[in-house]
Protein backbone atom coordinates (compact mmCIF):
# COMPACT_ATOMS: atom_id res chain seq x y z
CA UNK A 1 0.00 0.00 0.00
CA UNK A 2 1.71 3.82 -0.73
CA UNK A 3 2.15 3.13 -3.33
CA UNK A 4 4.76 3.37 -5.07
CA UNK A 5 7.28 4.03 -7.67
CA UNK A 6 6.51 1.64 -10.50
CA UNK A 7 10.16 1.08 -11.29
CA UNK A 8 12.90 -1.41 -10.66
CA UNK A 9 13.59 -0.75 -6.96
CA UNK A 10 13.64 -3.95 -4.88
CA UNK A 11 12.32 -2.07 -1.87
CA UNK A 12 9.32 -0.79 -3.82
CA UNK A 13 8.49 -4.21 -5.20
CA UNK A 14 8.60 -5.77 -1.71
CA UNK A 15 6.33 -3.09 -0.33
CA UNK A 16 3.88 -3.46 -3.23
CA UNK A 17 3.79 -7.21 -2.69
CA UNK A 18 2.91 -6.54 0.92
CA UNK A 19 0.30 -4.13 -0.38
CA UNK A 20 -1.38 -6.81 -2.40
CA UNK A 21 -1.35 -9.29 0.46
CA UNK A 22 -2.05 -7.16 3.50
CA UNK A 23 -4.98 -4.98 2.52
CA UNK A 24 -7.10 -7.60 0.80
CA UNK A 25 -6.46 -10.29 3.45
CA UNK A 26 -6.75 -8.24 6.61
CA UNK A 27 -9.67 -8.58 8.95
CA UNK A 28 -10.79 -5.14 7.83
CA UNK A 29 -11.62 -6.29 4.32
CA UNK A 30 -12.80 -9.81 5.13
CA UNK A 31 -15.25 -9.12 7.96
CA UNK A 32 -18.22 -8.22 5.80
CA UNK A 33 -20.69 -10.69 7.22
CA UNK A 34 -23.03 -7.97 8.42
CA UNK A 35 -23.35 -6.27 5.05
CA UNK A 36 -26.35 -8.24 3.77
CA UNK A 37 -29.69 -6.52 3.63
CA UNK A 38 -31.82 -6.44 6.75
CA UNK A 39 -34.92 -7.50 4.80
CA UNK A 40 -33.33 -10.83 3.89
CA UNK A 41 -32.83 -10.09 0.21
CA UNK A 42 -29.45 -9.83 -1.45
CA UNK A 43 -27.97 -6.35 -1.46
CA UNK A 44 -24.67 -4.59 -1.40
CA UNK A 45 -23.81 -5.11 -5.01
CA UNK A 46 -24.42 -8.82 -4.80
CA UNK A 47 -23.81 -10.67 -1.53
CA UNK A 48 -23.01 -14.34 -1.60
CA UNK A 49 -24.43 -16.79 0.87
CA UNK A 50 -21.32 -16.13 2.95
CA UNK A 51 -22.20 -12.43 3.18
CA UNK A 52 -19.40 -10.96 1.08
CA UNK A 53 -19.87 -7.62 -0.65
CA UNK A 54 -19.03 -8.69 -4.19
CA UNK A 55 -18.77 -5.19 -5.63
CA UNK A 56 -16.12 -4.38 -3.02
CA UNK A 57 -14.26 -7.61 -3.83
CA UNK A 58 -14.29 -6.70 -7.52
CA UNK A 59 -13.15 -3.16 -6.75
CA UNK A 60 -10.29 -4.58 -4.70
CA UNK A 61 -9.34 -7.05 -7.42
CA UNK A 62 -9.27 -4.32 -10.06
CA UNK A 63 -7.10 -2.14 -7.83
CA UNK A 64 -4.64 -4.98 -7.24
CA UNK A 65 -4.62 -5.62 -10.98
CA UNK A 66 -3.81 -1.97 -11.69
CA UNK A 67 -1.05 -2.08 -9.10
CA UNK A 68 0.52 -5.15 -10.71
CA UNK A 69 0.24 -3.56 -14.14
CA UNK A 70 1.97 -0.31 -13.21
CA UNK A 71 4.55 -2.18 -11.15
CA UNK A 72 5.63 -4.32 -14.07
CA UNK A 73 4.89 -2.07 -17.04
CA UNK A 74 5.41 1.39 -15.58
CA UNK A 75 9.08 1.41 -16.47
CA UNK A 76 8.26 0.44 -20.06
CA UNK A 77 5.30 2.79 -20.46
CA UNK A 78 6.03 5.95 -18.44
CA UNK A 79 2.56 7.28 -19.26
CA UNK A 80 1.04 4.88 -16.70
CA UNK A 81 3.85 5.35 -14.17
CA UNK A 82 3.48 7.87 -11.36
CA UNK A 83 3.45 11.48 -12.49
CA UNK A 84 6.88 13.05 -11.82
CA UNK A 85 5.16 15.91 -9.97
CA UNK A 86 1.92 17.68 -10.94
CA UNK A 87 -0.58 15.64 -12.92
CA UNK A 88 -2.37 12.32 -12.69
CA UNK A 89 -1.63 8.91 -14.19
CA UNK A 90 -3.06 5.41 -13.78
CA UNK A 91 -0.57 4.55 -11.04
CA UNK A 92 -1.63 7.55 -8.99
CA UNK A 93 -5.09 6.06 -8.39
CA UNK A 94 -3.89 2.95 -6.56
CA UNK A 95 -3.11 4.34 -3.09
CA UNK A 96 -6.35 6.36 -2.79
CA UNK A 97 -8.37 3.38 -4.01
CA UNK A 98 -6.90 1.18 -1.26
CA UNK A 99 -7.60 3.84 1.36
CA UNK A 100 -11.15 4.22 0.05
CA UNK A 101 -11.71 0.46 0.35
CA UNK A 102 -10.41 0.43 3.91
CA UNK A 103 -12.91 3.14 4.82
CA UNK A 104 -15.86 1.33 3.20
CA UNK A 105 -14.92 -1.91 4.94
CA UNK A 106 -14.58 -0.29 8.36
CA UNK A 107 -18.16 0.96 8.21
CA UNK A 108 -19.33 -2.60 7.60
CA UNK A 109 -17.04 -4.20 10.18
CA UNK A 110 -18.13 -1.85 12.96
CA UNK A 111 -21.83 -1.85 12.08
CA UNK A 112 -22.69 -3.61 15.35
CA UNK A 113 -20.21 -3.33 18.21
CA UNK A 114 -20.38 -5.44 21.33
CA UNK A 115 -17.52 -3.58 23.01
CA UNK A 116 -15.96 -0.31 21.89
CA UNK A 117 -12.91 -0.89 24.07
CA UNK A 118 -12.28 -4.36 22.62
CA UNK A 119 -12.73 -3.04 19.09
CA UNK A 120 -10.25 -0.24 19.79
CA UNK A 121 -7.73 -2.73 21.19
CA UNK A 122 -7.99 -4.85 18.04
CA UNK A 123 -7.61 -1.74 15.85
CA UNK A 124 -4.44 -0.77 17.72
CA UNK A 125 -2.96 -4.25 17.25
CA UNK A 126 -3.77 -4.32 13.53
CA UNK A 127 -2.27 -0.89 13.00
CA UNK A 128 0.88 -1.87 14.89
CA UNK A 129 1.22 -5.00 12.75
CA UNK A 130 1.12 -2.91 9.59
CA UNK A 131 3.62 -0.41 11.00
CA UNK A 132 6.07 -3.12 12.03
CA UNK A 133 5.70 -4.96 8.72
CA UNK A 134 6.34 -1.73 6.82
CA UNK A 135 9.53 -1.06 8.76
CA UNK A 136 10.57 -4.72 8.43
CA UNK A 137 10.26 -4.66 4.64
CA UNK A 138 12.10 -1.34 4.36
CA UNK A 139 14.82 -2.23 6.86
CA UNK A 140 16.77 -4.63 4.71
CA UNK A 141 15.72 -7.92 6.30
CA UNK A 142 14.71 -9.20 2.88
CA UNK A 143 16.87 -9.00 -0.22
CA UNK A 144 16.71 -9.10 -3.99
CA UNK A 145 18.32 -11.67 -6.25
CA UNK A 146 21.40 -9.50 -6.73
CA UNK A 147 21.59 -8.17 -3.20
CA UNK A 148 22.39 -10.77 -0.55
CA UNK A 149 22.85 -8.40 2.40
CA UNK A 150 20.73 -8.67 5.53
CA UNK A 151 20.10 -6.51 8.57
CA UNK A 152 19.03 -2.94 9.10
CA UNK A 153 20.86 0.37 9.27
CA UNK A 154 19.03 2.30 11.98
CA UNK A 155 20.77 5.51 10.96
CA UNK A 156 19.49 5.32 7.38
CA UNK A 157 16.26 3.28 7.50
CA UNK A 158 13.28 4.87 5.80
CA UNK A 159 10.66 5.56 8.47
CA UNK A 160 7.62 6.48 6.38
CA UNK A 161 6.15 4.17 3.80
CA UNK A 162 3.09 2.64 2.18
CA UNK A 163 2.09 0.25 4.94
CA UNK A 164 2.82 2.88 7.59
CA UNK A 165 0.50 5.36 5.88
CA UNK A 166 -2.30 2.84 5.59
CA UNK A 167 -1.82 1.81 9.22
CA UNK A 168 -2.28 5.39 10.42
CA UNK A 169 -5.26 6.03 8.14
CA UNK A 170 -6.88 2.74 9.15
CA UNK A 171 -6.39 3.38 12.87
CA UNK A 172 -7.77 6.92 12.87
CA UNK A 173 -10.74 5.94 10.70
CA UNK A 174 -11.41 2.96 12.99
CA UNK A 175 -11.32 5.16 16.10
CA UNK A 176 -13.71 7.61 14.46
CA UNK A 177 -16.12 4.83 13.55
CA UNK A 178 -15.96 3.23 16.99
CA UNK A 179 -16.33 6.37 19.09
CA UNK A 180 -17.67 9.22 16.94
CA UNK A 181 -21.13 8.31 15.73
CA UNK A 182 -24.50 9.40 17.04
CA UNK A 183 -27.66 7.52 17.90
CA UNK A 184 -29.96 9.22 15.38
CA UNK A 185 -31.97 7.13 12.93
CA UNK A 186 -31.04 7.76 9.32
CA UNK A 187 -33.90 8.50 6.94
CA UNK A 188 -32.23 10.92 4.52
CA UNK A 189 -28.90 12.35 3.47
CA UNK A 190 -29.16 15.14 6.04
CA UNK A 191 -29.89 12.75 8.90
CA UNK A 192 -26.92 10.63 7.76
CA UNK A 193 -24.71 13.70 8.05
CA UNK A 194 -26.04 14.50 11.53
CA UNK A 195 -25.42 10.96 12.75
CA UNK A 196 -21.78 11.17 11.74
CA UNK A 197 -21.27 14.92 12.20
CA UNK A 198 -18.31 14.45 14.54
CA UNK A 199 -16.52 12.36 11.93
CA UNK A 200 -17.05 15.15 9.41
CA UNK A 201 -15.67 17.57 12.01
CA UNK A 202 -12.49 15.47 12.05
CA UNK A 203 -12.34 15.70 8.24
CA UNK A 204 -12.69 19.48 8.47
CA UNK A 205 -9.98 19.79 11.13
CA UNK A 206 -7.55 17.63 9.13
CA UNK A 207 -8.22 19.57 5.94
CA UNK A 208 -7.78 22.96 7.62
CA UNK A 209 -4.58 21.76 9.29
CA UNK A 210 -3.22 20.52 5.95
CA UNK A 211 -3.94 23.83 4.22
CA UNK A 212 -2.50 25.81 7.13
CA UNK A 213 0.80 23.94 7.11
CA UNK A 214 1.14 23.60 3.34
CA UNK A 215 0.47 27.25 2.57
CA UNK A 216 1.37 28.92 5.86
CA UNK A 217 4.73 27.52 6.89
CA UNK A 218 7.89 29.38 5.94
CA UNK A 219 10.43 27.18 4.15
CA UNK A 220 14.01 28.42 4.65
CA UNK A 221 17.07 27.57 2.59
CA UNK A 222 18.33 24.06 3.25
CA UNK A 223 21.07 21.67 2.19
CA UNK A 224 21.79 17.99 1.80
CA UNK A 225 24.82 15.86 1.00
CA UNK A 226 25.51 12.92 -1.27
CA UNK A 227 28.30 10.44 -0.67
CA UNK A 228 30.00 8.81 -3.63
CA UNK A 229 29.90 5.02 -3.59
CA UNK A 230 33.00 4.86 -5.80
CA UNK A 231 35.10 7.31 -3.83
CA UNK A 232 36.18 7.82 -0.22
CA UNK A 233 36.19 11.59 -0.60
CA UNK A 234 34.01 13.83 1.54
CA UNK A 235 30.28 13.94 0.69
CA UNK A 236 29.23 16.58 -1.81
CA UNK A 237 26.99 19.24 -0.30
CA UNK A 238 24.12 20.80 -2.25
CA UNK A 239 22.43 24.03 -1.13
CA UNK A 240 18.80 24.70 -2.04
CA UNK A 241 17.56 28.28 -2.07
CA UNK A 242 14.00 28.77 -0.77
CA UNK A 243 12.95 31.43 1.73
CA UNK A 244 9.29 31.25 0.66
CA UNK A 245 5.79 30.31 1.76
CA UNK A 246 2.98 28.55 -0.11
CA UNK A 247 5.34 26.94 -2.61
CA UNK A 248 4.20 23.60 -4.03
CA UNK A 249 7.19 22.91 -6.24
CA UNK A 250 9.63 20.06 -5.59
CA UNK A 251 12.29 22.10 -3.77
CA UNK A 252 10.55 24.44 -1.34
CA UNK A 253 7.27 22.85 -0.25
CA UNK A 254 6.28 22.51 3.40
CA UNK A 255 5.66 18.77 3.02
CA UNK A 256 9.34 18.07 2.42
CA UNK A 257 10.48 20.57 5.05
CA UNK A 258 8.39 18.91 7.79
CA UNK A 259 9.76 15.48 6.92
CA UNK A 260 13.36 16.73 6.85
CA UNK A 261 13.02 18.32 10.27
CA UNK A 262 10.97 15.65 12.05
CA UNK A 263 11.96 12.37 10.40
CA UNK A 264 15.44 13.47 9.34
CA UNK A 265 16.61 13.76 5.76
CA UNK A 266 18.61 10.52 6.09
CA UNK A 267 15.36 8.64 6.81
CA UNK A 268 13.49 9.80 3.70
CA UNK A 269 12.99 8.03 0.39
CA UNK A 270 16.27 8.30 -1.49
CA UNK A 271 14.84 8.02 -5.00
CA UNK A 272 12.56 11.05 -5.25
CA UNK A 273 9.75 11.04 -7.78
CA UNK A 274 10.72 14.48 -9.05
CA UNK A 275 14.05 13.07 -10.26
CA UNK A 276 12.05 12.06 -13.35
CA UNK A 277 11.12 15.66 -14.23
CA UNK A 278 12.60 17.32 -17.30
CA UNK A 279 14.80 19.53 -15.11
CA UNK A 280 16.33 16.44 -13.50
CA UNK A 281 16.45 13.70 -16.14
CA UNK A 282 17.39 13.64 -19.80
CA UNK A 283 15.15 10.56 -20.09
CA UNK A 284 12.09 12.25 -18.55
CA UNK A 285 9.46 11.08 -17.71
CA UNK A 286 11.71 8.18 -16.73
CA UNK A 287 14.79 8.26 -14.54
CA UNK A 288 18.04 9.14 -16.26
CA UNK A 289 21.28 11.10 -16.07
CA UNK A 290 21.12 14.69 -14.87
CA UNK A 291 21.03 17.46 -17.49
CA UNK A 292 23.97 19.83 -17.47
CA UNK A 293 21.86 22.63 -15.97
CA UNK A 294 19.99 20.48 -13.43
CA UNK A 295 18.88 22.39 -10.31
CA UNK A 296 20.49 21.59 -6.97
CA UNK A 297 17.44 19.82 -5.51
CA UNK A 298 17.17 17.07 -8.13
CA UNK A 299 18.89 14.41 -6.02
CA UNK A 300 17.51 15.45 -2.64
CA UNK A 301 15.59 12.76 -0.70
CA UNK A 302 11.84 13.21 -0.59
CA UNK A 303 9.23 10.89 0.91
CA UNK A 304 5.96 10.47 -1.03
CA UNK A 305 4.40 8.96 2.11
CA UNK A 306 5.51 11.70 4.47
CA UNK A 307 3.80 13.20 7.51
CA UNK A 308 1.84 16.15 6.13
CA UNK A 309 0.82 14.40 2.90
CA UNK A 310 -0.57 11.53 5.01
CA UNK A 311 -3.05 13.94 6.58
CA UNK A 312 -5.03 14.12 3.35
CA UNK A 313 -4.60 10.36 2.90
CA UNK A 314 -6.51 9.95 6.16
CA UNK A 315 -9.26 12.14 4.72
CA UNK A 316 -9.51 9.75 1.73
CA UNK A 317 -10.11 6.89 4.16
CA UNK A 318 -12.73 8.86 6.10
CA UNK A 319 -14.60 9.68 2.90
CA UNK A 320 -14.61 5.96 2.09
CA UNK A 321 -16.09 5.43 5.55
CA UNK A 322 -19.02 7.64 4.54
CA UNK A 323 -19.64 5.49 1.46
CA UNK A 324 -19.80 2.45 3.74
CA UNK A 325 -22.37 4.22 5.91
CA UNK A 326 -24.59 4.53 2.85
CA UNK A 327 -24.62 0.74 2.47
CA UNK A 328 -25.69 0.35 6.09
CA UNK A 329 -28.42 2.96 6.27
CA UNK A 330 -29.93 2.95 2.76
CA UNK A 331 -31.51 -0.35 1.73
CA UNK A 332 -32.75 0.54 -1.73
CA UNK A 333 -30.26 0.11 -4.58
CA UNK A 334 -31.31 3.36 -6.28
CA UNK A 335 -30.89 5.33 -3.07
CA UNK A 336 -27.43 3.92 -2.52
CA UNK A 337 -26.26 4.63 -6.05
CA UNK A 338 -27.67 8.16 -5.92
CA UNK A 339 -25.98 8.83 -2.58
CA UNK A 340 -22.68 7.66 -4.08
CA UNK A 341 -22.80 9.22 -7.52
CA UNK A 342 -23.83 12.74 -6.54
CA UNK A 343 -20.98 13.44 -4.06
CA UNK A 344 -18.49 11.57 -6.25
CA UNK A 345 -19.36 13.74 -9.23
CA UNK A 346 -19.10 16.82 -7.05
CA UNK A 347 -15.65 15.79 -5.84
CA UNK A 348 -14.45 15.22 -9.40
CA UNK A 349 -15.71 18.61 -10.56
CA UNK A 350 -14.23 20.35 -7.52
CA UNK A 351 -10.87 18.61 -7.91
CA UNK A 352 -10.46 19.47 -11.59
CA UNK A 353 -11.68 23.02 -10.98
CA UNK A 354 -9.04 23.48 -8.28
CA UNK A 355 -6.38 22.02 -10.55
CA UNK A 356 -7.38 24.43 -13.31
CA UNK A 357 -7.24 27.36 -10.89
CA UNK A 358 -3.71 26.55 -9.73
CA UNK A 359 -4.09 24.07 -6.86
CA UNK A 360 -2.65 21.25 -8.90
CA UNK A 361 -3.40 17.56 -8.59
CA UNK A 362 -0.24 16.16 -7.04
CA UNK A 363 0.22 12.71 -5.50
CA UNK A 364 3.58 13.43 -3.86
CA UNK A 365 2.04 16.27 -1.85
CA UNK A 366 -1.37 14.53 -1.67
CA UNK A 367 -3.02 17.85 -2.43
CA UNK A 368 -6.67 18.52 -1.68
CA UNK A 369 -7.44 18.52 -5.40
CA UNK A 370 -5.73 15.12 -5.73
CA UNK A 371 -7.84 13.76 -2.89
CA UNK A 372 -11.02 15.08 -4.51
CA UNK A 373 -10.29 13.64 -7.96
CA UNK A 374 -9.10 10.21 -6.81
CA UNK A 375 -11.80 9.65 -4.19
CA UNK A 376 -14.43 10.92 -6.61
CA UNK A 377 -13.17 8.45 -9.21
CA UNK A 378 -13.20 5.67 -6.60
CA UNK A 379 -16.80 6.48 -5.73
CA UNK A 380 -17.92 6.47 -9.36
CA UNK A 381 -16.14 3.17 -10.04
CA UNK A 382 -17.56 1.57 -6.90
CA UNK A 383 -21.09 2.73 -7.77
CA UNK A 384 -20.66 1.38 -11.30
CA UNK A 385 -19.52 -2.01 -10.03
CA UNK A 386 -22.36 -2.08 -7.53
CA UNK A 387 -24.86 -1.30 -10.28
CA UNK A 388 -23.36 -3.96 -12.53
CA UNK A 389 -23.53 -6.61 -9.85
CA UNK A 390 -27.12 -5.84 -8.85
CA UNK A 391 -28.15 -6.43 -12.47
CA UNK A 392 -26.25 -9.72 -12.80
CA UNK A 393 -26.46 -13.23 -11.42
CA UNK A 394 -23.91 -12.44 -8.72
CA UNK A 395 -23.66 -15.96 -7.33
CA UNK A 396 -22.54 -17.20 -10.75
CA UNK A 397 -19.86 -14.51 -10.94
CA UNK A 398 -18.64 -14.59 -7.34
CA UNK A 399 -16.03 -17.32 -7.60
CA UNK A 400 -14.18 -15.78 -10.54
CA UNK A 401 -14.02 -12.23 -9.14
CA UNK A 402 -13.83 -12.43 -5.36
CA UNK A 403 -11.48 -15.39 -5.65
CA UNK A 404 -9.08 -13.20 -7.64
CA UNK A 405 -9.20 -10.27 -5.24
CA UNK A 406 -9.19 -12.09 -1.91
CA UNK A 407 -7.64 -15.02 -0.14
CA UNK A 408 -9.41 -18.15 1.13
Amino acid sequence: MGMYEAVKSDEDRRVRDANASQIPTSDVESSLLDSSRSDGRKGGGGNSSKGRLVSLDVFRGLTVGIMILVDNAGGIFPAINHSPWDGLTLADFVMPFFLFMVGVSLALVYKNLSSSFLATKKAVLRALKLLVLGLFLQGGYLHGLNNLTYGVDIEQIRLAGILQRIAVAYFLAAVCEIWLKGEKNVTSGSSLFKKYQYQWAVVLVLTVAYFSFLYGLYVPDWEYSISSEKSSSAPKIFKVKCGVRSDTGPACNAVGMIDRNILGIQHLYMRPIYARMKQCSINSPDYGPLPADAPSWCQAPFDPEGLLSSVMAIVSCLVGLHYGHIIIHFKDHKDRILQWVVPSSGLLVLGFALDFSGMHVNKALYTFSYMCVTVGAAGILFAGLYLMWTCMDTDAQLSSWSGWGSMP
